[in-house]
């Protein structure tokens, strides 16, 4: 009996879905993020934390530049600090200088971020002799 009726609402059920001529959008909505939430100073602590690993290589400083980049931000000033201090250890000045020129790119047309990130980040700078794009001349080509 249970057979029957099942084949009867499931054949039943296939004749509406035919001949339903529009569709409509979907009843449930999925929820994917079901994590904790990352406040905004475990999220720097994390970024701070992977720039200054004392055995990052060329390649973690590449990939975890552009994963930040790739956010909908700009760095904070320690976590560029950081990076910029890794740089320092790999002997990488191309590097430092691109993360320089990453954060002008990312504040865009809010034209006052760029200049307050250099400025907290001048002290740093001048420990590390990193010049800045401007210093160097290469942002206006």
């Amino acid at each position: 009996m249970f057979r029957a009726l099942s084949r009867l609402s499931t054949s039943g059920f296939r004749s509406v879905a035919r001949t339903r001529t529009g569709y409509s959008a979907p009843l449930a909505s999925r929820c994917y993020s079901h994590g904790k939430v990352e406040t905004e100073e475990e999220f720097d602590s994390r970024w701070v934390t992977y720039f200054s690993k004392p055995d990052i290589d060329a390649w973690e400083l590449r990939k975890g530049m552009n994963t930040l980049i790739g956010y909908d931000l700009v760095p904070e000033p320690k976590i560029l600090d950081s990076a910029l201090r890794a740089c320092r250890r790999l002997n990488d000045l191309a590097s430092a200088i691109r993360i320089l020129e990453a954060v002008k790119d990312k504040a865009g047309s809010h034209k006052e971020i760029y200049p307050y990130v250099i400025q907290e980040l001048k002290p740093t700078l001048t420990e590390l002799g990193i010049s800045t794009p401007e210093e160097l001349g290469i942002d206006k080509l």
